[in-house]
């Protein structure tokens, strides 16, 4: 209906002079051409996927993974053996302290690149099969 009004507007300005019972007269007699947009302006996805019945089917709880454990107790440690609380090396690597605390307890929602900021800046491994342990320091490069 709302389109059909535009287009009644757009054909009276075409159509100078035409009154509103001339132009819903041209459009009953098919010589102005209404469509009808259904969600027309909105930003709606109507189409259905068709992974949607799989979905459907599964009853499988999903949950978000988070740091593990040892990631956590590996940060922690690495932390206070640099003396640093958690806003000192939140600062270092520039993120807000909370994102150290999530970390910490093993709610945070793991993130490479912060990870790896985070293991660059104590020197040690945080994840891997060699956490715990130094990095080691990086060869120069041949110039």
């Amino acid at each position: 209906q709302c389109s059909s009004r535009f287009v009644k507007q757009w054909y009276q300005r075409r159509v100078r002079g035409k009154s509103t019972s001339a132009v819903n007269q041209a459009a009953r007699s098919g010589n102005v051409v209404v469509d009808k947009k259904y969600g027309a302006g909105g930003n709606q996805q109507k189409v259905v996927q068709k992974n949607t019945a799989n979905l459907d089917r599964e009853t499988e709880e999903l949950k978000h993974d988070v740091v593990s454990k040892d990631f956590s107790r590996h940060l922690r440690e690495a932390r206070t053996a640099k003396g640093w609380n958690q806003k000192e090396m939140a600062q270092k690597i520039n993120e807000k302290p909370q994102v150290i605390a999530d970390y910490e307890s093993g709610r945070a929602l793991p993130n490479n690149q912060i990870q790896s900021k985070m293991e660059r800046i104590l020197g040690v491994h945080l994840r891997g099969k060699d956490a715990g342990q130094a990095l080691k320091p990086r060869g120069k490069k041949k110039t």
